[in-house]
């Protein structure tokens, strides 16, 4: 029973950063751009969803909207000031700028809510106990689950159906070209970012829920880790984010449990180096040679 309670543990925070993976990989599919201040995102839906249910009194599902509408805002605001500007700029300077974003985030965090850690209130509790009591799968566990894997299905029908996914495909493949068909780029990649943010933002919760304890840092190392397993799993794809996701939240789950606590994080990028060593693109990742 052991096995199996790691195991879940490992799906359930695996499909933590396979949420705040998907916003990644939206974001650098369609924009080209690593957005370190992704992470950060997850840290202020945290805050939102914890002063909406105990300043408000808001139950769970409307802090979580709250926090989606208050982050997506928040995205859109960052790519208009920080990123739009630098649409033409080096991919190195709009990298610096991105960890500037990052941690002008969390010094306004500091500022505003203090740098001591807050306790969270999980958005849903309770277990559900299998095989006589022996096993306990918490619903945060399975609502984080569930979640992922409907946020998963939804994105990847959005972005092949309808008419601004296929905008956003477009925008992926050539920009320039886009837009001589008449798509408008900058909207299409605040739209892309304002989804990153909102999925940032349910990530946030749930992690918080998870880990009960919320500070301005939060999101950094989480964040982090979502990077890796959107390379693991092949950055740019849907699916990639998603198997990356799952599958270093296993690594770490077992890590932790049967190597070291200490040494788990070691480990988790210790395989992403051996898996890019063997695919350079990731698992589901496909090599594009660049034309010249």
């Amino acid at each position: 029973m052991e096995f199996l309670s790691y195991l879940i543990s490992g799906v359930s925070l695996g499909s933590v950063y396979a949420i705040i993976a998907l916003g990644y990989t939206m974001v650098y599919g369609i924009a080209k751009m690593l957005n370190f201040a992704h992470g950060d995102v997850i840290m202020v839906g945290g805050y939102m969803s914890l002063f909406a249910m105990t300043l408000l009194g808001l139950p769970g599902w409307a802090a979580v909207l709250a926090a989606m509408a208050v982050c997506t805002v928040l995205g859109v605001v960052i790519e208009g000031f920080a990123y739009r500007p630098l649409r033409q700029a080096s991919s190195l300077a709009v990298l610096i700028t991105a960890i500037g974003v990052s941690y002008f985030l969390q010094n306004a965090a500091q500022l505003l809510f203090g740098v001591n850690p807050r306790s969270y209130i999980p958005v849903v509790s309770g277990a559900v106990n299998l095989f006589g009591g022996r096993l306990s799968i918490s619903m945060v566990s399975l609502v984080t689950v569930a979640a992922c894997i409907v946020i998963m299905i939804a994105l990847t029908l959005f972005t092949a159906k309808t008419k601004l996914g296929k905008a956003m495909r477009a925008c992926s493949e050539d920009k320039g070209a886009a837009q001589l068909m008449g798509i408008n780029v900058n909207r299409t990649i605040s739209v892309t970012f304002a989804i990153g943010s909102a999925l940032a933002a349910v990530a946030g919760v749930l992690l918080c829920s998870s880990y009960p304890t919320l500070m301005p840092t939060t999101g950094s190392m989480p964040g982090i880790k979502a990077f890796t397993a959107a390379v693991f799993g092949g950055i740019g794809s849907i699916p990639g984010a998603f198997l990356g996701g799952i599958l270093l939240g296993i690594i770490e789950s077992f890590a932790k449990a049967y190597i070291s606590t200490q040494l788990a994080n070691s480990i988790v990028f210790a395989v992403l180096i051996v898996v890019l060593l063997v695919r350079p693109a990731g698992l589901l990742g496909k090599y594009v040679p660049e034309k010249v």
